[in-house]
């Protein structure tokens, strides 16, 4: 494997942070992640993104990562699909240790405690790398104190695509320092294509009642639950439709409802 374009000789551009690859982790041939360092003055909510790209000499391709690490981790974590054309993802899976990422310095998005009113359960619906956000926010104790249930869904197409929640969860479970502030975190995996415990669609498993009854849970009430969605734009879609039928309104930054979207992607 080569290293990618040497950036010694290109000027960063203004409002870029250039950053150091520090660590590199494939699961299959269509998603790993990747660890970088991180500035001392960048400061980001859990759920954030931020805009990530390449060093170039002439014109930069960038593109919305939500940042897979909690507020407090000292490095920043993404979590990636590989996409053999893509303008930025066929050259950034390429990446090693101490290569060069450009990230820009301002983040932004709603997958954030802020556009949430207070509530008794918190549900995560995520498919693919959609789970990024939620990576940062089950890793964050302000998630854990706002909320006694934490509920993460993940769906793929194969198991092997899940390994990455699988292993977060793992480990926070494992954790002495976090473990028990995460108690009420449940992880729910399911896939849509390979054989696995539980398969099919998130939007069918809530509407045929089977994620409430494998989880023991009522249906979703807007007096007690809260919900952010990541995923692909027709799960967005699907999902959406789904937790307003059940009473839940869309909220933002600057009007907090009972439930949030985020609408960054990748190639």
């Amino acid at each position: 494997m080569t290293h990618l374009i040497s950036p010694q000789n290109i000027a960063i551009p203004d409002g870029i942070f250039a950053q150091r690859v520090t660590q590199t982790e494939h699961y299959t041939d269509r998603l790993f992640r990747f660890r970088m360092t991180r500035p001392a003055s960048f400061r980001f909510r859990s759920g954030e993104f931020v805009m990530i790209g390449l060093p170039q000499p002439d014109r930069p391709i960038f593109r919305a990562y939500s940042i897979a690490s909690p507020a407090w981790d000292d490095e920043l974590e993404f979590y990636s699909i590989k996409v053999p054309d893509g303008p930025l993802t066929e050259h950034l899976q390429r990446i090693q240790r101490g290569d060069t990422i450009w990230m820009r310095k301002k983040p932004t998005g709603t997958l954030v405690h802020d556009a949430l009113l207070a509530g008794k359960r918190l549900w995560m619906f995520s498919t693919g790398t959609g789970i990024a956000p939620f990576a940062s926010l089950i890793r964050d104790p302000e998630t854990y104190a706002r909320f006694d249930e934490v509920i993460l869904t993940h769906t793929c197409r194969t198991a092997a695509e899940l390994t990455y929640g699988q292993n977060l969860v793992a480990a926070l479970r494992a954790d002495p320092l976090v473990a028990e502030m995460a108690a009420g975190l449940r992880l729910y995996s399911t896939t849509t294509r390979a054989s696995f415990p539980t398969m099919g669609r998130i939007t069918d498993l809530m509407a045929n009642g089977k994620l409430f009854a494998d989880l023991g849970l009522p249906p979703i009430s807007p007096q007690t639950d809260r919900a952010m969605i990541c995923g692909s734009m027709e799960m967005l879609r699907d999902t959406r439709a789904m937790l307003e039928s059940y009473g839940l309104t869309e909220g933002s930054n600057s009007a907090p409802a009972t439930y949030v979207v985020e609408r960054a992607f990748v190639d």
